[in-house]
C-alpha cells in the first residue's frame, strides 16, 4: 500500500508492522538511576502492534473515540506511544503534558483542552488529580502503572464518523514567550505529512528504508520528535530512540550502545559537548547526521571536526510541519543558513506592512503551500482563538515571527525571533548574534540576551551568562565578556548590563524562557549583582 493512502498514523504503523514486524520501532537506552527500563529495553514494531491492540480495546469499551481528547503526562516512556496510536486508531486526540508543568499550567491546560481523560505516571498522579478537582467540569484520572482494565466512560459520546486525516490527532501547546501558551490542533494529515517531508528531503537527511534508527532527546510534547520524527520512523521502518533527556556525559556512550544512525539536537547541546572530555565513544559511534538548530557559528566546524558527522541545520515551528534544511553541500557553517524554499513550501520575507522586500534585506519570514490550499500540512488553527489563527494566516501566508533574510540565491539566513530584537539607538541588534558571540568564550556555559530599557537609547543589551565552573563572575570578569564581545562586535552591539545567573530558566526543549528570567514588574537594571558596561560603549 502506498503510505499516500493512509488516513491515519496508526494505519501507517499497521502498514510497517506489516512489512518489517521484527523491525526495532521504540529503544530506550539503560540508565541504572532511572525509575524505568533502567537497563534498557527495545520493542518491535509487532511488540508496539500487540500492545496498542489491547489498548485499543480498552479505549473502545469504555467509549472514547472521535472529538475527545485524552491528556497524557507519561514524560519519555516509550508506552507513551501505546497510548497515543490507540487513541488515534479510536479517532480520539491526544494532549501530551510537559512533565514539568506545575498546578496552575496543567490546570489551564487541562481546563483550555477541554481533555476528558486524563492518563499519568503515579508520581504526578495526585498532582494530576489536584488538578482535576479545581477543574469546574469532571477530569476522571487513571495510573499509568496501574491502568485500569475498565476506563471511567467520557462524559460526552464520541462521534459516529471514522477518524480520517482531517480528524485531530494532537493538540500540542506552543511554549509562547508571553501569554498563555496556544493549542495548535494537529491532524492526521499533518502528521503524516510532516512523517514524508523528512524521509522524503534527502541530501545529507537520506533516510534508508527499514535501517535508521534516529537518536532524539527532545521531549514527547513537541512536534520535533513526536511529529517529525516519530512519524518519520513510522513510515520508513525506522527505530525512534527515546532518552529520557538530554545527558552530555551519557551522549556518546547512549549512542553506541543504541546503535544510532542519527540524532537530534537543539543550539545547547554543541556547546556541552564540546566542553566535555574526549572520550573514545565520541568517534566509535555510527551517526551519519545530525538535524537540529541553533547551533552557533562559531561551534559548528569545530563540532563536525572533533565528532566525525555533519550537523545539519533546520528551520520549523509547530505550526508549519514541514522543515527547511541546509542539507546538501557545500553548507554554509559559517552563517546561519537554514535552507531555501522548494517542494511547494513557499517563503518569502516580509517588512512590517506585509511588503516584500528586497534581497539581503532583513524581515519577517511567511510561509505557505503552493496551489489552492496554501494551509495544505500546516496545523488546523488554534484552539479556541479563531481570530489569532486568521491573523497568523493574513493574506494568505503563515506569519512566522522569525526575522531572517534571504540571498540572491533563495538561500534563508536566522536573525532571530521577531520579539527578540534588541532597538538601541536607531540600530536593530539581534540578540542571537550577541548570545553567539558570548558562547563562543571558554568562560561561559550558557548565556541569554534579552532588552532593558534606556533612557537616552530607547533600549539596551542585556546579557545574563551562566559561567563555567570554577570560571570568575565578578566585575574582572564582566569586564572581559565585554572586551570580547567588542573585538568582535560593532561598538553598540556588546552589552551594556551583565549578570551573572546560577542557572537560566528553560521549557522542556530546552528554550530558554526570557521572560520568567526576572520577575515581573523587577528592573533588571536595579537587581543586585548586575554590571553596568554602558561606559565601555565607544565607537572605535
Amino acid at each position: 500500500m502506498s503510505d499516500d493512502a493512509f488516513k491515519t498514523v496508526y494505519d501507517a504503523v499497521l502498514n510497517t508492522a506489516r512489512r518489517w514486524p521484527d523491525n526495532v520501532m521504540l529503544a530506550v537506552p539503560s540508565m541504572p538511576e532511572r525509575d524505568y527500563h533502567a537497563d534498557g529495553i527495545e520493542f518491535t514494531y509487532a511488540e508496539v502492534v500487540a500492545e496498542v491492540e489491547a489498548l485499543r480495546s480498552c479505549y473502545v469499551a469504555a467509549g472514547y473515540g472521535n472529538g475527545h481528547r485524552v491528556a497524557l503526562l507519561l514524560g519519555q516512556r516509550p508506552e507513551f506511544f501505546f497510548h497515543y496510536l490507540a487513541l488515534n486508531a479510536v479517532g480520539a486526540s491526544i494532549v501530551p503534558v510537559n512533565p514539568d508543568y506545575r498546578h496552575d499550567e496543567m490546570l489551564y491546560q487541562m481546563t483550555h483542552s477541554e481533555a476528558v481523560l486524563a492518563v499519568a505516571l503515579d508520581a504526578r498522579a495526585e498532582d494530576m488529580a489536584g488538578v482535576a478537582k479545581a477543574r469546574e467540569t469532571r477530569l476522571p484520572v487513571v495510573s499509568f502503572e496501574t491502568f485500569p482494565a475498565r476506563l471511567p466512560p467520557p462524559p460526552v459520546q464520541a462521534a459516529a464518523a471514522s477518524p480520517g486525516g482531517a480528524s485531530e490527532c494532537s493538540l500540542l501547546y506552543t511554549s509562547g514567550t508571553t501569554g498563555r501558551p496556544k493549542g495548535c490542533i494537529l491532524s492526521n494529515e499533518y502528521y503524516l505529512n510532516a512523517g514524508r517531508w523528512y524521509a522524503g528531503i534527502g541530501g545529507l537527511l537520506q533516510l534508508r528504508d527499514g535501517v535508521e534508527r534516529v537518536y532524539n532527546p527532545l521531549p514527547l510534547f513537541h512536534m520535533n520528535c513526536l511529529a517529525v520524527t516519530a512519524t518519520a520512523m513510522f513510515l520508513t521502518g525506522g527505530c525512534l530512540i527515546l532518552p529520557d533527556r538530554f545527558h552530555p556525559r551519557r551522549w556518546w556512550r547512549d549512542l553506541v550502545e543504541t546503535r544510532a544512525t542519527a540524532v537530534h539536537y537543539l543550539g545547547v547541546v554543541p556547546p556541552l559537548l564540546l566542553n566535555q572530555p574526549p572520550v573514545a565513544e565520541e568517534r566509535q559511534h555510527g551517526v551519519r547526521f545530525g538535524l537540529g538548530a541553533g547551533v552557533e557559528p562559531e561551534l559548528h566546524r569545530l563540532f563536525e571536526e572533533r565528532f566525525g558527522f555533519p550537523l545539519v541545520e533546520v528551520w520549523g515551528m509547530t505550526e508549519t510541519g514541514r522543515i527547511l534544511a541546509d542539507n546538501v553541500e557545500p553548507r554554509q557553517i559559517d552563517t546561519r543558513a537554514f535552507g531555501r524554499p522548494f517542494g511547494g513550501y513557499e517563503g518569502k520575507v516580509v517588512d512590517d506592512k506585509d511588503e516584500e522586500v528586497p534581497r539581503g534585506v532583513e524581515g519577517e519570514l511567511v510561509v505557505r503551500f503552493t496551489g489552492d490550499d496554501p494551509r495544505q500540512g500546516f496545523f488546523s488553527g488554534y484552539l479556541k482563538e479563531e481570530k489569532a489563527t486568521e491573523d497568523a494566516w493574513r493574506g494568505g501566508w503563515f506569519h512566522t515571527g522569525d526575522t531572517v533574510r534571504q540571498s540572491r540565491d533563495g538561500m534563508l539566513y536566522f536573525v532571530d525571533r521577531k520579539k527578540n530584537i534588541i532597538r538601541r539607538s536607531g540600530e536593530n541588534i539581534a540578540a542571537a548574534e550577541v548570545e553567539a558571540c558570548l558562547q563562543a568564550h571558554e568562560a561561559v556555559a550558557q548565556v541569554a540576551v534579552i532588552a532593558v530599557a534606556d533612557e537616552l537609547r530607547e533600549e539596551e543589551v542585556f546579557a545574563c551568562v551562566v559561567p563555567m565552573p570554577g570560571a570568575a563572575a565578578d566585575a574582572a570578569a564582566a569586564e572581559a565578556l565585554f572586551t570580547w564581545c567588542n573585538a568582535r562586535l560593532a561598538y553598540y552591539k556588546p552589552p551594556g548590563w551583565l549578570a551573572f545567573v546560577n542557572a537560566l530558566p528553560t521549557t522542556g526543549t530546552q528554550k530558554v524562557q526570557k521572560a520568567k528570567i526576572f520577575p515581573d514588574g523587577l528592573d533588571p537594571r536595579q537587581q543586585p549583582g548586575v554590571f553596568d558596561l554602558r561606559s565601555l560603549k565607544r565607537r572605535g
